[in-house]
């Protein structure tokens, strides 16, 4: 669509208040503008303000919920033959390549006291790797396992997309192929004061914010990632966040039962700590798998139990999903009926007023929309839940302090080293909470799980001292 063509539909849509400042503006700063303007679908976001905000559609439906099944751990009453089964047949799609990996890594480290991606903060407790390349080795070890190098398809934010790869050229890839390694941008959405209009964040610029990481599904689709993927054999792409550095981003036994299931989304659960942990909720409503958020799920139905005192709604989602190619590709194309919905968050947005001076609201004066990955599941076939150990998959880091911050999940790594060691045959001293009294680090090149770190405990020619700063890869 030509320039006069893109100012033309925003007068008709009534939103042509966005071009007020042209006079004003050079010609990059115009080109610039109507770039911006250019990612706006002006019919979706007048059906957003009518629905989400003229109309309050946005609560959540909690008719009828009941808990999602899933498949136990063996320790926990599930099937072993059945784990095994699963694991041998995440080994052979990921030998056969189908399997990719799929990061949404949009953020900035900005809570964390940090300024730049949120995957280039450093977390690991002896070397001090920044996220991505925990999840680069834990990647780079499954393909040296199963013999075929694994792509990494990485989502980025307008915000960091330059400063990602950037960071990621400097540090050299963290030893993949250059050419497996693909990013693209996250889409964005227009924030709009409560009487729909959209917001400018300057006489040049619109106030545009990341669209959620439910977004994801149509970056995909939209950057071509999807049609590679078809290209390259790959059918299975396995999402995980870039705050999670515990995550078992490529796990086998996860692949296989999604496969076996023929499942087209699947997702891993941790039973939650305590009754009003904020993570989502699986439920089953309708016949349908769903996520309920934690803000909506009454605290009295949060704390509800079985007989046996143990939790009703125990099922805790941790974000990371399988989803299947073809899926995506339904899910991002939008048809009748498929379409993930849009959340409503009423905001404190920086604009400006009619005259271009700055706004710089003390309340919150207008509306972002976004969307959320889980909302997905309703929609797919066939899709399962399986449960996890939260101490070898889930330990965030979303806070500077407090719960979710760099010590605690410092402390967990610690905590999951000392073990697989122990296991192994060596003698970490530990405390109660299974925290060593040292500090010591393993690669994921040397081993990312009790097995891996085992077998490579037993080629080592001799047990390594046990010291402060234990470097293991």
């Amino acid at each position: 669509m030509r320039q006069e063509e893109i100012v033309r539909s925003f007068q008709v849509a009534g939103q042509g208040h966005v071009f007020a400042f042209w006079p004003e503006l050079d010609t990059a700063r115009r080109a610039a503008l109507v770039a911006q303007a250019a990612e706006i679908d002006l019919d979706e976001v007048a059906r957003l303000h009518r629905t989400l905000v003229l109309e309050r559609h946005a609560a959540a439906d909690l008719r009828a919920l009941a808990p999602a099944p899933y498949e136990s751990l063996p320790e926990k009453g599930g099937d072993p033959a059945k784990w095994a089964r699963a694991r041998a047949t995440g080994e052979e799609a990921l030998r056969a390549g189908r399997v990719a990996a799929f990061t949404v890594a949009g953020g900035q480290g900005s809570r964390l006291g940090y300024d730049g991606p949120k995957g280039a903060f450093a977390v690991t407790p002896v070397k001090r790797k920044p996220l991505f390349q925990v999840f680069a080795e834990k990647i780079l070890a499954a393909g040296r396992r199963h013999g075929r190098p694994l792509e990494w398809f990485i989502m980025t934010s307008h915000a960091n997309h330059e400063a990602t790869e950037a960071f990621f050229a400097q540090h050299g890839w963290f030893g993949l192929a250059r050419e497996r390694v693909h990013f693209f941008r996250q889409g964005r959405m227009p924030a709009v004061g409560f009487d729909g209009r959209i917001l400018l964040e300057g006489k040049g610029a619109i106030a545009l914010s990341p669209d959620g990481h439910g977004g994801s599904l149509r970056a995909l689709h939209r950057s071509g990632a999807l049609g590679l993927m078809a290209e390259l054999g790959i059918d299975t792409l396995s999402y995980f966040q870039v705050d999670n550095p515990l995550a078992r981003c490529i796990d086998p036994a996860f692949i296989g039962f999604h496969l076996l299931a023929g499942s087209e989304m699947s997702s891993k659960m941790v039973p939650k700590a305590y009754p009003e942990e904020k993570v989502g909720h699986f439920c089953v409503q309708d016949g349908r798998l769903v996520v309920i958020e934690y803000s909506d799920l009454p605290p009295a139905v949060q704390r509800e139990t079985h007989a046996d005192g143990s939790l009703r709604f125990v099922a805790g989602s941790i974000a990371i999903h399988l989803i299947d190619r073809e899926f995506a590709r339904r899910m991002a194309g939008g048809g009748v009926g498929v379409q993930l919905p849009f959340h409503r968050a009423d905001k404190k947005i920086q604009t400006i007023d009619a005259a271009g001076r700055p706004v710089k609201p003390d309340k919150p004066n207008g509306v972002k929309f976004e969307m959320f990955v889980f909302d997905a599941l309703p929609f797919a076939r066939k899709p399962i839940i399986i449960e996890t150990r939260r101490a070898d998959d889930f330990s965030p880091v979303k806070n500077a302090e407090g719960v979710d911050s760099p010590q605690t999940c410092r402390d967990d790594q610690l905590r999951q080293f000392a073990r697989w060691l122990n296991a192994a045959g060596a003698r970490v001293p530990v405390d109660a909470t299974g925290l060593p009294a040292l500090a010591l680090e393993i690669s994921p090149l040397f081993g990312d799980d009790a097995e891996s770190v085992a077998a490579s405990w037993r080629r080592l020619p001799s047990p390594p001292e046990l010291k402060p700063d234990l470097y293991l890869e």
